[in-house]
């Protein structure tokens, strides 16, 4: 199975929205994907958002990106990022503070 890296068109007529995803090379652009690894926004001012990590991950197991994909890659924002604030703090201060808490209210 060869694994390519490509733009899945989504959004509405005129307002295009796309996903980058990892899939298999023979689906349709409108099949089914293996796992979604960011955005492209190219009305909201050219703005991508990539799951680095799995991207590099894909391209450790031979998944081949389109020429569309690898001209965004350098300019895309980490997913990591941008969506810091939703995620679980698991730095290193809040770590020790969490552990510091039980302890101050014995």
């Amino acid at each position: 199975m060869a694994v390519r890296i490509r733009l899945t068109r989504m959004g509405n007529r005129n307002n295009p929205f796309y996903r980058i995803v990892a899939t298999n090379q023979n689906d349709p652009n409108k099949g089914k994907a293996i796992e979604l690894l960011g955005t492209y926004d190219p009305k909201g001012g050219g703005k991508a958002v990539l799951k680095k990590d799995r991207y590099e991950y894909w391209l450790g197991v031979g998944a081949i990106p389109t020429d569309t994909v690898r001209s965004l890659v350098p300019r895309a924002v980490d997913y990591a990022v941008e969506h810091a604030s939703e995620a679980p703090a698991a730095t290193e201060e809040a770590v020790e503070e969490a552990a510091e808490e039980p302890a101050a209210a014995e």
